[in-house]
């Protein structure tokens, strides 16, 4: 029975912190070989803290340090009872439609409040455009403020020679790469505690407001729609889901409450920033290619509504994905 709580933890917690430090070793370096007193103490530290656990499940008012401890508990009987070569396997497909998917959705508060700020910035870009037109040359990026929507239409569409012959490789791989940079540091921006990652989110959602508002108004709504949504479907959530690992990298900065120490909460979101990472990386690859070798291309070569299809089909794919892909292992 625990008298003084806050004793208690302050006397048990160089051996939870003692055990972390273990379980992290381990689980960054999946060949480290233990000697036998490791071995000795890393089970002593695992018995110790499940007792500990055990005392302060009687105690409501302690919930962060009881996950806290349910978390290295379960980590080190993981570590204990499973078999190291075989959990350290990876499977592409299965991480593909398995453990992207879920991560995606174990920080889905993230995820929407990341949509909330892209908004805000899409409504602020539109309202710009709408009511100073002359803000487009401030809001609109790669110089598309340079001609007005009709003349731009009417060049693309009166085009006889194909602009990326012989190019569309390298231009697919430049906007792969300028896209992969741009959502990398928004994640990145998380370590300033989210205020980097809120400022790139709602400056891309300014961008994407201004150009919408500005083609819209113009009478080119069928025009934008093709020529942005085979591409846009994915590469805009792509940027939505970079934000979002970098909000979660954020809560694991700040905290929001929780007694565990910045090193802990680092660690235990880094898993899943990285999954984020490496999910938003592939759609971005894909947006890439798409906007290469199809959305560049106009009527009459390709009709709109053809790409707009295509954009709704890869729209209701992608949704389906991230809300349904390996939900049958989570019940």
């Amino acid at each position: 029975m625990i008298i003084d709580l806050q004793r208690f933890i302050e006397s048990a917690r160089p051996g939870w912190n003692e055990l972390e430090s273990i379980l992290a070793r381990l689980e960054d370096q999946s060949n480290v070989r233990m000697s036998i007193r490791d071995t000795q103490r890393f089970h002593e530290l695992y018995e110790l803290v499940a007792a500990d656990l055990a005392k302060l499940t009687t105690f409501s008012s302690e919930p962060e340090t009881r996950r806290y401890l349910e978390s290295l508990v379960s980590r080190a009987y993981g570590e204990i009872y499973e078999t190291r070569d075989k959990r350290r396997r990876f499977f592409p497909i299965q991480w593909l439609f398995k453990t992207f998917p879920q991560t995606f959705r174990r920080h889905i508060r993230a995820f929407y409040l990341s949509l909330a700020i892209t908004l805000a910035g899409t409504a602020f870009g539109g309202l710009a455009t709408a009511f100073d037109p002359e803000s487009r040359h401030v809001t609109m990026p790669f110089g598309l403020d340079n001609l007005r929507p009709r003349d731009r239409v009417k060049q693309e569409e009166s085009g006889t020679t194909d602009r990326l012959a012989g190019s569309k490789g390298t231009f697919s791989a430049s906007l792969m790469t300028h896209n992969i940079q741009v959502s990398i540091t928004t994640l990145a921006f998380g370590a300033t505690w989210g205020v980097g990652t809120i400022l790139l989110l709602f400056y891309n959602g300014v961008s994407l407001g201004a150009i919408a508002v500005d083609y819209i108004g113009d009478g080119q709504t069928k025009f934008l729609l093709g020529w942005l949504m085979p591409h846009g479907v994915i590469e805009i959530p792509a940027i939505i889901i970079a934000g979002q690992a970098g909000l979660a990298l954020a809560s694991g900065f700040i905290g929001w409450g929780k007694r565990t120490v910045l090193g802990s909460r680092l660690r235990e979101v880094s898993r899943d920033v990285t999954t984020l990472s490496f999910g938003f990386a592939l759609l971005l690859v894909w947006a890439g290619f798409v906007e290469s070798f199809l959305s560049q291309y106009h009527e009459p070569i390709i009709p709109y509504n053809a790409k707009i299809a295509l954009g709704t089909v890869e729209f209701l794919l992608l949704v389906l994905f991230l809300t349904r892909s390996g939900s049958a292992s989570e019940k």
